[in-house]
């Protein structure tokens, strides 16, 4: 498929806490976006932040994605479609509130890019290393890459229903929605004019530009960063043995105008991290930005550090050409951003 580089891109979610940084990537690189918001409230934070692109920037709101055509008369006139929308919560009580959603939003955009959308030429999915995650059952760290599924967690959604973990439910909504849009695009491949790049980033952590007005409402990732790393709720114990992959908000968004810039990234999924963490590399640094903040574990040795799992970045270092952000930078400005907030005590 041809790079796509300049034009309009749709961008479902448009005020969610990846999609701001999302939007505000493509429109720095010059394209028009078309954000959609699930009410009007949503769209006025958006329209304030990014005033100065003027009729670069339009917000429509779509109620409900997952409502059979939903996104038919926005993708007219796009040139691509980056689809971010997707429920993230743990509140979930069958796994069905979380997998129907995922999934009938991801096919719905899907389905109005085949039959309304002409100018399209990819589609832009982003999913998560939810639907790559597989339990470690050795003792060796765990490495996975772009050919891994979660199907041990749609299995536990399968078999135990609404009495799997939260997690599993989510891990399953995110597996089963990113293998719904590759199914459809195999199965309709010889009459679509466009192609599939899916990211799949673990937690993302960085500064906030959407609308938050205190830290108890901020998304999942970063309500767990800002307890564990501002407010320390972790023993010192916990703090050098938990952790996970992580990337920066502004590397997953750069990472969705690199999949439109890249001719090459067609076809295929991009795990976005630049390597794993545990909660106490956050705390030595946040705590040498700012000393009033928690110290965490003074005896963390990170050389000695074990992660249970690693996600390979090789695919979209190489493909994509994306560079990342260090622990330190992402760090740094996130402490500045919640200081400009007044969230520091």
């Amino acid at each position: 498929m041809p790079t796509v580089t300049t034009g309009k891109v749709l961008v479902t979610g448009a005020n969610g806490y990846i999609a701001v940084w999302v939007v505000k990537s493509f429109l720095g690189a010059g394209f028009a976006v078309r954000g959609t918001v699930r009410s009007e409230s949503k769209a006025t934070h958006l329209r304030n932040t990014f005033k100065s692109f003027g009729d670069k920037l339009e917000i429509v709101v779509v109620e409900d994605i997952t409502k059979e055509g939903a996104f038919d008369a926005y993708v007219k006139d796009v040139d691509a479609i980056a689809h971010t929308a997707s429920p993230f919560h743990m509140h979930a009580v069958e796994p069905e509130e979380m997998i129907g959603p995922a999934v009938q939003g991801t096919l719905g955009v899907l389905h109005s890019a085949q039959a309304h959308g002409p100018h399209v030429r990819r589609v832009v999915v982003l999913s998560s290393t939810a639907a790559v995650w597989r339990p470690n059952t050795g003792t060796d760290t765990l490495v996975l890459d772009e050919t891994s599924w979660n199907e041990t967690e749609v299995a536990e959604c399968r078999e135990k229903g609404r009495e799997a973990s939260a997690m599993a439910k989510y891990r399953a909504s995110k597996t089963l929605a990113e293998r719904a849009a590759w199914d459809f695009v195999e199965k309709n491949k010889a009459s679509l004019g466009w192609d599939l790049v899916v990211l799949n980033p673990p937690y993302v952590f960085g500064p906030n530009l959407h609308e938050v007005d205190r830290p108890e409402n901020l998304g999942s990732s970063m309500r767990d960063w800002y307890l564990n790393v501002i407010e320390s709720r972790l023993d010192n114990d916990a703090v050098v043995n938990l952790g996970a992959g992580w990337v920066d908000v502004r590397d997953i968004a750069q990472a969705h105008v690199l999949a439109l810039l890249k001719p090459e990234a067609g076809g295929n999924r991009f795990i976005i991290t630049p390597g794993s963490y545990k909660w106490q590399d956050w705390l030595s640094i946040t705590h040498k930005v700012e000393p009033s903040l928690p110290e965490g574990n003074p005896h963390y040795d990170p050389s000695k550090a074990k992660h249970v799992l690693r996600y390979k970045n090789d695919k979209a270092a190489d493909v994509l050409g994306i560079k990342f952000r260090s622990l330190q930078e992402t760090a740094k400005d996130t402490i500045e951003d919640i200081k400009a907030r007044g969230w520091l005590k």
